[in-house]
């Protein structure tokens, strides 16, 4: 019942249990007493990614500090299955579009890769990191997905893991349907990776196809922008081999 009366969710970094001390940093108390105009005794959600949801309150509000009492676990931390999603970064609004769905899809990492024809190198990745938080803040979940550092895709793949399956969204359509592909194998440690918006070049391809790991599919006879093919691929391979039953 208490979680009903509290419609903020805020991400801190410290540890939650109950009796827990929050202190407010100044961006913070800025957003729950001067933007949402909290009050002490106000109720908050609080996350951090690792001990799931709790129901906390607020114990002091100014206009630069503040203090939240943590009472009560209101949600455990949920998994998500162990997916991660690699993709050439496009254009700035469309690559935080990418982040901020893998994170409500349940991605557990999100690697920018540099490819041959990726034409975005220089990015943010503290913005892309803010992204995947504030999403994970605002659908709910528990679990704030790992952004990590920008690295060349060649580099990626010749240091994979013997043991995560990887499925490869090939643009060439000479590769199965993604349920029919995915149809017989298991969930487990798995990766998804996108072209850029020029696709794949042929020395990346024939690396991929190489690759015992690698699983190709084709994501159907439409030609997707690199954003809403990083959205189909996850969905399907979600529905196929995810935490989606």
């Amino acid at each position: 019942m208490a979680k009903k009366h509290a419609k903020i969710r805020l991400f801190v970094e410290g540890p939650l249990a109950s009796g827990q001390g929050i202190v407010l940093t100044k961006e913070q108390a800025n957003y729950l007493f001067n933007v949402m105009r909290l009050q002490t005794g106000a109720n908050v959600l609080l996350f951090n990614g690792r001990d799931g949801e709790w129901l906390a309150e607020v114990a002091e509000a100014g206009k630069r500090t503040g203090r939240l009492a943590v009472r009560e676990q209101t949600a455990p931390l949920r998994l998500p299955p162990d997916l991660w999603l690699m993709f050439a970064p496009i254009k700035k609004a469309r690559t935080a579009f990418i982040v901020e769905k893998a994170a409500e899809l349940g991605a557990a990492r999100i690697m920018p890769v540099l490819t041959r024809y990726t034409n975005m190198d220089r990015i943010q990745i503290d913005r892309l990191r803010a992204y995947a938080m504030e999403a994970t803040e605002q659908c709910g979940g528990t679990f704030v997905p790992e952004v990590t550092d920008i690295q060349k895709l060649s580099d990626v793949l010749a240091d994979w893991p013997e043991d995560r399956q990887l499925m490869f969204c090939d643009e060439s359509r000479v590769a199965l349907p993604v349920a029919q592909a995915l149809a017989q194998k298991t969930g487990g440690k798995w990766a998804i990776v996108i072209g850029p918006e020029g696709g794949f070049s042929p020395e990346e391809v024939e690396q991929l196809r190489g690759m015992t790991q690698v699983t190709s599919v084709t994501l159907g006879p439409r030609i997707l922008r690199a954003d809403t093919a990083a959205i189909a691929a996850l969905t399907a391979w979600q529905s196929v081999l995810g935490d989606w039953d």
